[in-house]
């Protein structure tokens, strides 16, 4: 197994807080469990923590200026942790989305944010946000399509999607924002950037009618399972939990269409939108 990543102190202020958490933690003689026990949490979450994958909270920053005798250096420089473009419910998982070796998501409604195009992303948050002004939206937008340059990496992270076919039916902005964006989908996994498969609506009951899925595989951290609602989202470490959402994908994938006939139908769906498109 690799040891852990060494983290650049000055690359961000997580690398920071991690770095310096695992410092003083090892020179304290303390386990990641041993650490993680008066606050409540696993030591792999202390382990996610030291390699930068999970987000430091206040609280937890309190306690380790307490436990490491650290006089107020997580408390300082976790408040620069607190500003993040992306709402607070999903900050931390982008966060983690970010240092991901490979990725698969489930989406039952819409194109995920990592596959949209700008005009889908902006038609998604002017829907979501009626009364929000241009740079608003402009700046949300922004943000998004920036997530989405971890694909400019030729092999990672992995990315593998199973879509929805009511994700190819719903008409988000219009015929032509819709046939653009599944263009882009298909452009991608032609390239083999990205695997996608199709759950059609022939394979009825699923094992993930309840909502999206997303899990995240690190070098150096345990895997993480993220579940997201309306205006809320939780990162899910406790290793059963996360077996058990793999579990999910896996019976995802397996009642899927092939990679090849979901590339099919893509592109036919785009080329009807396409159709629609000239006739308006």
């Amino acid at each position: 197994m690799p040891g852990p990543r060494k983290l650049d102190p000055s690359s961000s202020p997580r690398a920071l807080l991690g770095a310096e958490l695992r410092h003083r933690r090892e020179a304290a003689g303390l386990s990641q469990t041993d650490l993680g026990a008066p606050l409540f949490v696993s030591g792999s979450f202390i382990g996610q923590l030291e390699s930068g994958v999970r987000r430091m909270q206040m609280d937890q920053a309190v306690k380790f200026d307490e436990l490491l005798g650290a006089d107020g250096f997580f408390v300082r420089n976790c408040r620069a942790l607190k500003k993040s473009k992306y709402p607070e419910h999903f900050a931390e998982a982008a966060e983690a989305e970010a240092r991901a070796t490979e990725i698969k998501e489930y989406a039952p409604q819409l194109i995920p944010g990592l596959l949209q195009t700008e005009a889908y992303a902006r038609a998604v948050f002017e829907a979501g946000r009626p009364t929000a002004t241009d740079s608003v939206i402009d700046d949300l937008v922004a943000a998004r399509l920036e997530r989405a340059q971890i694909l400019a990496d030729p092999t990672v992270p992995m990315l593998w999607v199973v879509l929805d076919e009511s994700v190819l039916s719903r008409k988000v902005g219009g015929p032509k924002v819709m046939a653009a964006a599944l263009r882009h989908i298909a452009a991608l996994a032609r390239r083999r950037r990205v695997i996608v498969q199709v759950l059609p609506f022939s394979a009825g009951a699923h094992a993930a009618l309840e909502g999206p899925l997303k899990l995240m595989t690190f070098e150096d951290a345990p895997p993480l399972a993220y579940l997201q609602g309306l205006g809320t989202g939780q990162l899910q470490d406790d290793p059963a939990a996360v077996r058990q959402r793999e579990l999910a994908y896996d019976l995802l994938a397996a009642n899927a269409l092939s990679p090849a006939a979901s590339l099919a139908l893509i592109e036919s769906v785009a080329e009807d939108y396409d159709h629609e498109a000239e006739q308006l």
